[in-house]
């Protein structure tokens, strides 16, 4: 049964698709078909099993029916980059994602994952927020931890540099 969501989305939209603990992206392209970088494992609602498939490397560029890719997790449109990137025309977008279907990808869950896929398609810049979010979160504590290390080891170097 498929809940209608609002708005409608449109072709070139993004659509933000709510897994349990993090979020995946795929690109609408009308007829209700997304297009979306798939882990091999991202199965819909697959749940931890899809978290596993963040480490893997490699991701497909697939064709699937919004409703088939979500299957019980809520979605929604989210161009939230709008109001800083001109997205392309929805053509182009479409057009390029349709380039890409069926390629097998390298996949960085930091650096090439489905939400950098969608805003470079959508907008032409590559950037994920949930990653940042993470770093930013990690970095207050655990970075923030290497980085005083590491200025201790220079330090310490210098000292004996020095003597």
């Amino acid at each position: 049964q498929l809940c209608p969501i609002l708005p409608e989305p449109k072709p070139g939209d993004l659509i933000e698709i709510f897994r349990p603990l993090y979020s995946h992206w795929a690109i609408y392209v009308g007829d209700g078909y997304v297009i979306h970088l798939a882990p091999p494992s991202e199965i819909a609602g697959a749940g931890v099993a899809s978290i596993m498939s963040a480490l893997t490397d490699k991701a497909i560029v697939k064709k699937e029916l919004l409703y088939d890719v979500a299957g019980s997790d809520k979605y929604q449109v989210n161009n939230k980059h709008d109001n800083k990137y001109s997205p392309l025309p929805p053509s182009k977008i479409i057009q390029r994602a349709e380039e890409l279907l069926g390629q097998e990808v390298l996949y960085k869950l930091t650096s090439e994952n489905c939400e950098h896929f969608v805003n470079e398609l959508r907008y032409g810049v590559s950037r994920s927020d949930q990653v940042r979010d993470a770093v930013m979160a990690a970095g207050i504590a655990g970075v923030g931890l290497a980085v005083l290390g590491l200025i201790g080891v220079m330090f310490s170097r210098n000292k004996k540099q020095k003597q």
